[in-house]
């Protein structure tokens, strides 16, 4: 069975770090591009950060470029968020997917449960 957990998500004082990380299990990332999403109540559901593995292209969304980071363990088949100088805007639900189109499988889009993060001021 294919899936991503999330973890790492908290409650944390604004200035401070979090690093969220998600487990992908039943398929191999190496064929995905991978991304993290957030969604704050009343709000619809963003883009963070992707990043591409064939490439290591990666992208952020411009509220947090310079102070989130995407990378991914192969090796572990994880993806990694790590998030400084945090701000009560970025509180939301963070949601980690996993996107491609494997030779041989089709089209597959994959999302975890979701992890929550909380910026106190």
């Amino acid at each position: 069975q294919m899936h991503l957990v999330e973890s790492g998500g908290g409650l944390v004082q604004s200035g401070g770090s979090l690093r969220l990380s998600c487990s992908a299990s039943g398929f191999n990332l190496d064929y995905y591009s991978v991304g993290w999403f957030r969604q704050a109540p009343g709000r619809e559901r963003e883009g963070v950060s992707c990043l591409t593995i064939s490439s290591n292209d990666t992208r952020y969304a411009g509220s947090v470029k310079g102070r989130f980071i995407i990378s991914v363990d192969n090796g572990k088949n994880m993806v990694y968020l790590q998030m400084n100088n945090l701000n009560p805007e970025d509180t939301a639900v963070y949601y980690c997917n996993a996107e491609g189109e494997p030779s041989g499988v089709g089209y597959r889009n994959y999302w975890g449960q979701g992890t929550q993060v909380t910026v106190s001021s």
